[in-house]
């Protein structure tokens, strides 16, 4: 039986204060769609940003929503902690869609994004030809996914992470099992991509945000699945990468990295910026255990056609061996030092 998180009486009297009021419960209601600006909001609620400020001041200081920005635009988004986010999960799911008020809201939400996902079409436009070209020489994208769902399997989980996020098709593919799920990403047009994508899918538990995956700007030592997808060959230290996305598991949390094995197709950095011509199953392990992860399966996708000509597509699962010691047992490590 789940545990509802428990709010002191200051602090509800402080939120009920928060959300008893018109234009906020719009507010809660159109961010339960979706992260917004101010401009969106704005447009939305009809009303001024100095107005539509103040509410958006109000509904922080009772932590029931959260600020972060991307460049020169501010975003916001529901709480992420519990007792907050079941409180107003509560409230929204009691307001009647029907009523005339948040009717017109959802209508000029939809419109909003509408105009993200011509923006993003826009953009997927003018790449689909340099896309094209690197899905051509390996594995259709369908057998991945279906191998990335064997490897995580079909036990829901609370909270995930996909750094280095791109399209968002992570986000969407593991949506049925998480209960939050968060994409970092550091290309403003690409989080427009993702944005207007799990608009289209109707996600509304996931949600994008500017960040370098060297120093992701999501909490550490909470998170049971971070992925990796299609990202290591583009940096200079995928180490680093790896060392960063294993401070967000919790304890028995998995890591899933998705890549290419070692190939010798030079046009790739020339063309299209790789750093790495793909990586060893020797050096992931190695990577992995300096940041205190087991490697537990490898599976491996061959090239279409001429394997020379082609790419493997890797899938490494890891997971944090502080599980091993919540689970009484003792590293083999340990062990050794013992015997």
């Amino acid at each position: 039986m789940l545990t509802r998180p428990a709010i002191h009486l200051d602090q509800m009297v402080d939120t009920l204060k928060a959300a008893a009021e018109t234009s906020r419960l719009r507010i809660l209601m159109l961010l339960s769609q979706g992260d917004l600006t101010v401009t969106d909001l704005t447009e939305i609620l009809s009303q001024s940003q100095p107005r539509v400020s103040r509410h958006l001041k109000l509904l922080l200081e009772a932590q029931l929503i959260v600020r972060y920005q991307e460049g020169s635009w501010a975003y916001f988004r529901l709480s992420d902690q519990d007792a907050a986010r079941e409180f107003v999960d509560g409230v929204v799911a009691r307001l009647d869609r029907g009523d005339p008020v948040i009717d017109r809201d959802l209508e000029r939400l939809a419109a909003i994004k509408r105009r993200r996902e011509e923006r993003a079409a826009e953009y997927f436009s003018r790449n689909a030809a340099s896309w094209d070209e690197i899905r051509s020489l390996h594995v259709p994208d369908k057998a991945v996914e279906e191998g990335l769902r064997k490897l995580v399997g079909e036990r829901p989980f609370q909270s995930m992470v996909d750094l280095g996020t791109g399209t968002g098709r992570l986000l969407e593919l593991f949506a049925p099992l998480y209960q939050r799920g968060v994409g970092v990403d550091l290309s403003r047009e690409m989080l427009a991509v993702a944005r207007a994508n799990l608009d289209r899918a109707g996600i509304a538990n996931a949600q994008v945000r500017l960040g370098d995956i060297g120093a992701p700007p999501v909490e550490r030592d909470a998170h049971d699945l971070v992925t990796i997808h299609q990202v290591l060959h583009y940096l200079d230290r995928p180490g680093v990468a790896i060392n960063e996305a294993a401070r967000l598991l919790r304890p028995g949390g998995r890591l899933v990295i998705v890549d290419f094995a070692p190939h010798a197709l030079e046009f790739l950095r020339d063309e299209h910026a790789h750093m790495r011509l793909g990586i060893a199953d020797g050096q992931i392990a190695e990577w992995l255990d300096e940041a205190g992860l087991d490697l537990v399966e490898t599976v491996e996708f061959a090239p279409r056609g001429d394997a020379g000509k082609g790419l493997t597509v890797k899938l490494w699962l890891a997971q944090d061996r502080r599980m091993l010691i919540a689970d009484g047992k003792v590293p083999a490590d340990a062990q050794k030092e013992t015997a």
